[in-house]
C-alpha cells in the first residue's frame, strides 16, 4: 500500500467510485501516478478500467467518444449537469479500457485494439516504466509489474519490455523519452539510450505536428538545455531542428565565452530558469541561429563579426517554425523577436526617437519581452550580471518612451475649439490661453472638462496679451518641470542617471 500525500480531486474520486460501484475495476494510470509517487501535483488525470466504452458511457450523464482507441471523455461539471465548474474543477476526465494492441505498421498507431480484463495487459503496452504504474486511490493498491517505482526512486527513464519494440511502435517515443528526462531531471537507462540512438531514423515517419508538440513541451521544461544536448548526442536533433547543430564549434568574438551552439542553449536555459513563456524561450534558442552563415573575420577588429545575423536569423527562424507547423501568430512573434534582438546600442548615442522606432517595430505589448530576451542573451555569453548599467539605461528609456509626455494634448480642448468658443482669430493669445488652462488642470485635474475649459477660455481671453503671456509662460514652465520630474523618477526606478530628454 502506497501513501499518497497530494490531494486527489473529488471529480476523479467520483469517477472511480462510480466505476467500482458498478462492479468494474478502476485505477489511476500513467503520468498522474508517476507525479503522485514523486510528491508533485499532476496536471492531467487518466483513469483506466476493465469496463468497455459502452459500459463507461452508460454510467455517466455526459460523455463523448470520438476515437477508435476506447478513450471516453467524461464531463464532470457544467450547466448541462447542474454542477458549477470552479477553478479547481477537472472538467473532463479521460477513461480508457484496459487494452491489448496489435502491430504498429506505421510506427505510430496500433493496427488493432482489443479490450482486456487484465490491468497488466494494459500496463505492458505503455512507453516507460515510470508511466506504467496503476494506483487505486480507494484501496491504496499499486500495480507495478515493471518496477516503475524503483526507476522513479533512481530517477531513470527506462522503456517497458522489449526496448526496440516500444520505439518501433511509436517513433515519437524517442523524443518523449528526452522530454521526460528534461521535465523530471532524470537520466536515461543505458539500454534505452542505445535503442534511441539506433532507432533515431524513425522520426522520419512522424508528422511534423506531433514532433512540434513534443519539441514545444521540451522547450517548456525546467531543463531544456540538457534535453537538446542529449538530442544532439544521440542523433535526434538532426530530424527536428538541424539548423541548431550548425553552431557547434563556431567560435565567436571576444564578448562570448561559448561557441554559437552553447550560447544559444544557455540563452534558452536562462529563459527557462526565469519561467518565461514559450515565445521568449523559442526566441532565445533561435536568436543567433544564423551566426554560422554570417560569420566573417575582420582584419581591422582582429575578431569575428556577424553583421546581419539578426535579419537573416529572422527569416531562417520563420522557415523553421513554418516547417514545424507552429501557429501563425507564434511564427510572426518569434521571427520578429529574432529580427530585432540586436536593439542594444551605445547609451551615449541612443535617442528617445530611436527607442520609439523600436517600440513601433515590435509593438508596445512586446517590448518588455524583447528586453527579457536581451537579458537571456547577455547571460548566455557567460556574463554573471543580469542587468548591467547600460541595459538599465535602455530600460529606463523604454519606460520613458511608453509614457505619454505631459503636454497640451492632455487637455480636453485645443486651439481650434478655443477660437470657436471665443470667436478669437489665430494669434499668440491662443497659445497663451492653452498654457494657462494647462497650468490650472495640472493643479486640479477635475477641471479638465470641455464645459469648464470653454467657460474659462472666454474669461482668459478678456485679459491683455501681457497678462496672458505671464500666465501662459508659467503654465509652459510648469509643464516642462513636470516632464523633468517624471523622467527623474524613471531614472531613479532603474538606478541610472540622465539624460533627462
Amino acid at each position: 500500500m502506497v501513501q499518497i500525500q497530494t490531494t486527489i480531486p473529488k471529480e476523479i474520486k467520483m469517477i472511480i467510485a462510480v466505476l467500482q460501484g458498478a462492479g468494474h475495476e478502476a485505477f489511476l494510470v500513467g503520468g498522474c501516478v508517476r507525479d503522485l509517487i514523486r510528491g508533485t501535483t499532476p496536471h492531467d488525470w487518466d483513469v483506466t478500467t476493465n469496463a468497455t466504452p459502452e459500459q463507461i458511457i452508460a454510467l455517466f450523464p455526459k460523455t463523448f467518444y470520438e476515437n477508435s482507441y476506447g478513450t471516453v471523455g467524461v464531463v464532470t461539471c457544467g450547466e448541462e449537469l447542474g454542477i458549477p465548474c470552479v477553478d479547481e474543477s477537472v472538467k473532463v476526465v479521460e477513461v480508457t479500457p484496459y487494452r491489448l494492441e496489435g502491430e504498429y505498421s506505421d510506427n505510430r498507431h496500433p493496427d488493432t485494439v482489443k479490450w482486456s480484463q487484465n490491468i497488466e495487459d494494459d500496463l505492458k503496452r505503455r512507453d516507460f516504466t515510470c508511466n506504467a504504474i496503476a494506483y487505486n486511490p480507494v484501496t491504496g493498491e499499486v500495480v507495478d509489474p515493471h518496477d516503475g517505482r524503483k526507476d522513479i526512486e533512481n530517477k531513470v527513464i527506462r522503456a517497458v519490455g522489449h526496448v526496440d519494440t516500444r520505439f518501433q511502435e511509436d517513433g515519437l517515443r524517442l523524443m518523449r523519452a528526452i522530454r521526460l528526462l528534461a521535465q523530471l531531471d532524470f537520466d536515461l537507462n543505458p539500454v534505452t539510450r542505445e535503442s534511441i540512438e539506433k532507432n533515431a531514423h524513425l522520426l522520419r515517419n512522424i508528422s511534423m505536428e506531433r514532433i512540434r508538440d513534443e519539441f514545444e513541451k521540451l522547450i517548456m521544461t525546467d531543463f531544456p538545455m540538457r534535453g537538446l544536448i542529449l538530442m544532439h548526442e544521440i542523433g535526434l536533433l538532426q530530424y527536428v531542428v538541424p539548423e541548431l547543430e550548425k553552431g557547434i564549434g563556431v567560435e565567436q568574438n571576444q564578448a562570448h565565452r561559448f561557441d554559437v551552439w552553447e550560447h544559444n542553449l544557455r540563452t534558452l536555459q536562462h529563459a527557462a530558469d526565469r519561467k518565461w513563456p514559450l515565445h521568449v524561450r523559442l526566441s532565445a534558442i533561435f536568436h543567433d541561429i544564423s551566426k554560422p552563415e554570417t560569420r566573417r573575420f575582420s582584419k581591422e577588429k582582429h575578431d569575428f563579426t556577424f553583421y546581419g545575423h539578426d535579419v537573416v536569423g529572422g527569416r531562417v527562424t520563420r522557415e523553421i517554425l513554418e516547417r514545424l507547423k507552429f501557429p501563425r501568430e507564434m511564427i510572426e512573434k518569434v521571427s520578429m523577436f529574432v529580427r530585432w534582438h540586436m536593439f542594444f546600442s551605445d547609451t551615449e548615442q541612443i535617442t528617445l526617437s530611436a527607442v520609439r522606432r523600436l517600440i513601433t517595430n515590435v509593438g508596445k505589448e512586446n517590448i518588455w519581452d524583447l528586453i527579457d530576451l536581451r537579458i537571456c542573451d547577455r547571460i548566455g555569453t557567460g556574463r554573471p550580471k543580469e542587468e548591467p548599467y547600460r541595459l538599465r539605461m535602455y530600460e529606463s528609456m523604454v519606460e520613458q518612451a511608453l509614457k505619454d509626455p505631459i503636454s497640451l494634448k492632455m487637455l480636453k480642448t485645443d486651439g481650434k475649439r478655443i477660437m470657436s468658443v471665443t470667436r478669437e482669430t489665430p494669434g499668440p493669445k491662443i497659445g497663451f490661453v492653452l498654457h494657462a488652462l494647462f497650468d490650472e488642470v495640472l493643479e486640479n485635474p477635475e477641471k479638465n472638462t470641455e464645459d469648464y475649459l470653454d467657460t474659462r477660455a472666454k474669461d482668459l481671453m478678456k485679459l491683455s496679451v501681457e497678462e496672458l503671456k505671464m500666465l501662459g509662460t508659467a503654465g509652459k514652465k510648469e509643464m516642462e518641470e513636470k516632464n523633468k520630474e517624471m523622467v527623474k523618477e524613471i531614472r531613479k526606478q532603474f538606478k541610472v542617471k540622465g539624460p533627462e530628454s
